[in-house]
């Protein structure tokens, strides 16, 4: 059975505060999973645990959370705090991040894919009542479900070896297929696949400058440049690689490479492209709402619900 949430954005031209108002439009429009996940605002299980406060039933997903940057007792006695303290159904998720995050800001050591690998089987232990290193925790969550965002080779073949969803982020349906193939044979019993997708409906200008902003911070890492050459845009992959200024990179962003990687239009045509995502192999859908002329993404959300969550858990 296919679902659809919602992801609390970070535009950085939108108050931070309006996630909790996301979150509780999301809720109040019948949608049953929201993402949480943190950057330069919020932490994360602080937020979760406001957002499960401010609503009544949606079920809470933490992350992707930079793997190596909390350790695992630190992530276990996070998740067990926002559960306790909410009553709130809740998931964790992790993911590589990058070495700026990892190493600059947090003073870690930059080793996804071990860090990954080994993270997530000792939180899950000690979600599952475990003794860790010695620790215990006096709150576990058993069968806590844990998603491994991947992208690129390596971390493609840990999440399909220790996670329970894979996770992928404004990405193409196309690059959703040929994901769900290469975890379909690296694994007997595949994880289901989950994608984030921005979302707009009707973007006038603002919207779209939002999500051209969002697009240039992502033209030049490893993996998205090379997907958006494939999708024909290598020419803005390189200038972003050669150091083009990020405003310069947004404005010249076709509104094509938009609707590439996310679903905006017409309430139809969103709820048509989450279904070209269903067909290449996701079973959940993310939406994340532009807010720059649609503040909490209400009309998005409210007008999709009854197209999006019919006949879907």
């Amino acid at each position: 059975m296919t679902s659809v949430g919602v992801v609390t954005p970070f535009w950085l031209d939108r108050p931070p505060a309006e996630a909790v108002d996301i979150a509780v439009v999301a809720d109040e429009a019948g949608f049953g999973t929201l993402w949480i996940g943190e950057m330069a605002t919020f932490d994360a299980f602080a937020l979760a645990t406001a957002v499960g406060l401010r609503t009544s039933s949606i079920s809470l997903k933490i992350g992707p959370l930079a793997v190596g940057v909390r350790s695992p007792v630190a992530l276990a006695l996070g998740l067990s705090t926002v559960v306790v303290m909410t009553g709130r159904r809740a998931g964790l998720a992790l993911g590589a991040s990058s070495p700026r995050i990892v190493t600059e800001w947090h003073g870690r050591d930059w080793e996804p894919v071990r860090r990954m690998r080994e993270t997530v089987r000792d939180t899950r232990a000690i979600l599952d009542g475990n003794r860790v290193a010695g620790f215990r925790s006096q709150q576990p969550v058993p069968g806590t479900p844990i998603s491994v965002a991947a992208f690129g080779p390596a971390m493609t073949r840990v999440a399909a070896a220790v996670a329970d969803e894979v996770v992928l982020n404004l990405v193409s349906a196309e690059h959703v297929a040929n994901t769900k193939k290469q975890v379909s044979a690296l694994a007997s019993v595949p994880p289901p696949l989950a994608v984030w997708i921005p979302a707009a409906l009707d973007p006038g200008p603002a919207t779209l400058h939002q999500l051209r902003a969002q697009l240039a911070v992502y033209l030049s890492p490893p993996g998205y440049g090379e997907m958006f050459t494939a999708l024909g845009h290598g020419t803005l992959v390189e200038q972003s690689r050669a150091g083009r200024p990020r405003a310069e990179l947004a404005r010249a962003i076709p509104t094509d490479l938009i609707e590439a990687v996310g679903a905006i239009g017409s309430a139809q045509d969103v709820a048509d492209r989450v279904d070209e995502y269903f067909d290449a192999g996701a079973e959940h859908v993310g939406l994340v709402p532009a807010t720059a002329e649609d503040p909490a993404g209400h009309g998005l959300l409210t007008t999709l619900s009854p197209l999006l969550t019919k006949g879907r858990r």
